[in-house]
């Protein structure tokens, strides 16, 4: 499938480490894998390196296609490519599936070297920092000194955030896209409710189903339909769903069946996530929002923690994500500006809800692409 502007067929890439890690929750990794991507050629300098950060459900596979039968491209693939607005012509862009993924990292799924068995269970919680660690000594490993950026939104844009503060001298920019310092008690309370549907599914065994082969579906159709709802804004809904039928012609069921649109949104993202992506890793990932919190639940912390941060930043907001407020970002802002750190900030208004960041909005995408040119001119 010949696209405009694409970075063409891919091929993921495995990063071996054996330098013990000693994970935030106090379990050492002797070693670990990580799985990543690589768009665009890195300079003489090499200084031309952008990572990018995925958010909960994300991975390594930013742009492009395995195969020209791939029915869809990265999850990030309007936004990266030749020409688009991280110009992999001026750019090295990396992918990396966190610690703990579903998607060839080291995580629940993998084998533990000491007992050879599956983790499942017993694979540790992994924090933003502990990712942040990992990531840069694969960094590292690509002969990279000091990286151009690191880019992510959500949960992404929580690791961009901890880049400038653990990593101040090895990072020039952080963009940080619809994030916020720590989250809100409604937030954490929204991912415990997703946990406890997962959690409480009796096919997933206590972390376990590897050994069963049974799936806990059932959980993880209903912590990702959760999920969906807050994603996306009540507008964006109403002129998408509304109150439209599957079937207009037929009359009211009274039954149980799927009948409206929005129903039949929701189930069929249930079922398209939970033949796709690990329990465990799910829970663990959603732990890791919760813990983030390098200000320590202080908003004046903030302005303290940011004290390290070297890089430039360019923060953006949407003013229809509910989840994750621009109010959020502002504290970012203020934290920033409060340590004369240079910050460009943006909200915007667009009526996609958190998932704006993944949409191709020609406004959203020229404020990206000329801060992207920028930092091109500075290398």
């Amino acid at each position: 499938m010949k696209e405009k502007n694409s970075v063409g067929i891919v091929k993921s890439l495995l990063f071996s480490s054996s330098n013990p890690l000693d994970v935030e929750s106090d379990i050492r990794l002797d070693s670990y894998e990580l799985m990543y991507e690589t768009y665009g050629s890195l300079n003489k300098k090499k200084n031309n390196a952008i990572l990018v950060c995925h958010a909960l459900s994300g991975n390594h596979h930013v742009a492009g296609r395995y195969s020209k039968k791939d029915k869809y491209p990265g999850w990030w693939d309007n936004l990266v490519g030749p020409g688009k607005p991280l110009d992999t012509n001026k750019f090295f862009v990396i992918g990396v599936n966190n610690l703990g993924g579903s998607d060839g990292s080291t995580g629940p799924k993998s084998m533990n070297p000491t007992t050879k068995k599956v983790w499942g269970s017993s694979f540790p919680i992994i924090t933003v920092q502990d990712w942040v660690t990992s990531q840069n000594e694969l960094i590292t490993y690509l002969g990279i000194n000091k990286l151009a950026g690191v880019l992510g939104g959500s949960l992404g844009g929580m690791q961009a955030l901890q880049w400038s503060i653990q990593y101040p001298e090895k990072l020039a920019n952080s963009i940080v896209i619809a994030a916020a310092p720590n989250l809100t008690a409604q937030n954490i309370a929204f991912n415990e409710v997703a946990r406890q549907s997962i959690l409480t599914d009796p096919d997933f065994n206590n972390g376990n189903f590897y050994e069963t082969k049974k799936l806990p579906k059932r959980g993880l159709r209903i912590a990702r339909m959760l999920g969906h709802i807050t994603y996306l804004s009540n507008d964006v809904m109403g002129s998408k769903f509304g109150r439209k039928k599957i079937n207009k012609n037929k009359n009211r069921q009274y039954s149980f069946n799927t009948e409206f649109e929005i129903e039949s949104y929701l189930n069929y993202q249930a079922d398209k996530f939970a033949n796709e992506f690990d329990a465990n890793t799910y829970i663990r990932m959603t732990k890791a929002l919760d813990y983030y919190d390098p200000a320590k639940s202080n908003v004046k912390n903030l302005s303290k923690v940011l004290k390290k941060a070297k890089a430039n930043f360019l923060v953006i907001s949407f003013s229809s994500d509910w989840r994750f407020s621009s109010e959020r970002s502002k504290e970012i802002v203020k934290g920033l500006l409060d340590n004369n750190i240079k910050v460009s900030y943006a909200e915007l208004s667009v009526a996609s809800g958190h998932d704006a960041f993944l949409m191709e909005d020609e406004h959203y995408h020229g404020i990206i692409k000329s801060y992207f040119q920028k930092v091109h001119k500075q290398l």
